[in-house]
């Protein structure tokens, strides 16, 4: 199972389709409507503003699909649904091409407005739905037949774990799951799922089974006497990237909480990554790129000047890096200019207080200004970050922080941020209850995560440079 390749085919049918309809729609311009206003058969002539469209339609068209979220998972696509995606974005494509390309066309009567919209809508939908069916056909199919499947991890090991698992064994058409083994949730000689698949262990070796493992999916069927431990389950799990399924009881199901995704499925409960429709997310990140760009390009004279700053200010490097947590636990190098002594952490890490000794006077100025955050553009454009997001912490404070607030992990749940709510309200925290202080402001963030949440903290973020009242 290839992703990339799979990904590849869709690209690749979407960018031949866009060109090909824009090349079909233009003969019929020039065949039907233009021949009708002239009155006379009007040769096809392939014009500038041909290849203009020709050039700039295909690549438009693949950004928007990428916008909407149609690539997000290539082998996860209903049929049904991406015929309703495709008819969507077909329509709002082509009415956007309507309005900026063709209304100022002089026409003969105005109902070859109307035709030529349907003619394009009609060219474009056809020739970009049929390679999609096909390839999404394909794919289901090798799914229901067990050629393909995503690696599944199976927490449980007793009555309800062996029927859930008999279960979707034993279905005609598979749903897409390869069980790589289970674990229980405590410990025991013997497990009813012993004679099916592997043991992995217990839900204290989980976080070691995730990476051994490629888990692409965790199915949680523990027994009803379990079920105080589900919270535990999912704190564990939920920041990471993977689907995570919980077997429902006849309460969830009453409830409405149960919702089927696939007819011939087990119904499950599966708990949504999805904090932002995927058009914001994607959003988001091309607005993270083309700001960082900006930022890197525009403020290159600023770099130039902290730098001297920096480096008249005391002796050391100009940069200073470390390694910091992000999305989904994984870690990575953050970049920021020096604003502490050389060797000022020399008796181990320290959080920043109130008038910190370590702390240059240049480095003061700069924290106040949060100019010394300004090299995180470079990791906003690499996509360790984004603009804004909860700050990004070292995994020796993230220790000490998840024992008062086991939660913390949901903030890995999106990529650390330059600026955050909580950054806007506290600024540096000096400890680590000021940190689990924080924490709420971040979490509220990630529970109401959208573009004018973000706008509305990057303003008040320049409202804290531009008053240097950073803390």
């Amino acid at each position: 199972m290839n992703r990339r390749i799979q990904l590849l085919k869709y690209l690749c049918s979407d960018f031949i389709a866009a060109g090909a309809s824009w090349t079909l729609f233009f003969i019929f311009r020039k065949v039907y409507i233009e021949s009708k206003k002239f009155g006379y058969p009007v040769p096809i002539e392939f014009d500038h503003s041909f290849f203009l469209g020709l050039a700039i339609l295909p690549i438009a068209w693949v950004l928007f699909y990428f916008i909407t979220g149609y690539y997000k998972d290539v082998y996860r696509k209903s049929r049904l649904s991406e015929l309703g995606q495709t008819i969507a974005t077909t329509f709002i494509g082509v009415l956007i091409i309507f309005f900026v390309l063709i209304l100022d066309d002089t026409v003969k009567t105005y109902t070859n407005y109307y035709l030529s919209f349907l003619v394009l809508f009609g060219l474009h939908f056809v020739l970009t739905y049929l390679p999609r069916l096909v390839f999404t056909t394909i794919s289901a199919h090798r799914i229901h037949n067990r050629v393909i499947g995503f690696p599944t991890l199976l927490i449980g090991s007793d009555k309800q774990a062996e029927e859930l698992f008999l279960g979707m064994e034993n279905q005609p058409r598979s749903t897409g799951n390869r069980f790589i083994g289970f674990i229980s949730v405590s410990k025991h000689d013997k497990y009813l799922m012993d004679k099916y698949i592997q043991n992995l262990g217990t839900l204290s070796d989980l976080q070691k089974i995730l990476v051994q493992h490629p888990v692409e999916e965790v199915i949680i069927a523990i027994e009803s006497s379990e079920h105080e431990l589900l919270k535990k389950i999912i704190n564990r799990l939920e920041y990471r990237k993977i689907t995570i399924k919980v077997l429902p009881d006849m309460y969830d199901i009453l409830t409405g909480m149960v919702k089927m995704s696939s007819i011939i499925g087990t119904p499950l409960i599966q708990i949504s990554h999805d904090l932002m429709p995927a058009w914001e997310a994607n959003m988001k990140r091309i607005i993270d790129i083309l700001t960082s760009l900006f930022a890197l390009i525009i403020l290159s004279p600023l770099y130039l000047a902290l730098a001297i700053g920096v480096k008249l200010s005391s002796k050391g490097p100009i940069l200073y890096s470390h390694e910091r947590i992000g999305r989904y636990g994984k870690p990575f190098t953050i970049f920021k200019f020096r604003s502490m002594f050389m060797d000022a952490e020399s008796n181990g890490p320290a959080l920043s207080s109130h008038n910190d000794a370590r702390i240059t006077s240049f480095g003061m100025f700069m924290r106040k200004m949060r100019f010394d955050e300004l090299p995180q553009f470079y990791n906003v454009l690499i996509g360790d970050m984004s603009l804004v997001g909860p700050r990004p912490e070292r995994q020796y404070f993230i220790d000490q922080i998840i024992k008062k607030a086991p939660h913390f992990n949901h903030l890995q749940k999106v990529r650390p941020g330059i600026t955050s709510w909580g950054q806007v309200k506290f600024g540096y925290a000096s400890n680590v209850e000021e940190m689990v202080e924080r924490l709420k402001y971040d979490i509220l963030y990630i529970e109401n995560m959208s573009l004018l949440v973000d706008l509305k903290i990057m303003i008040y973020t320049v409202k804290t440079v531009l008053n240097a009242s950073g803390k």
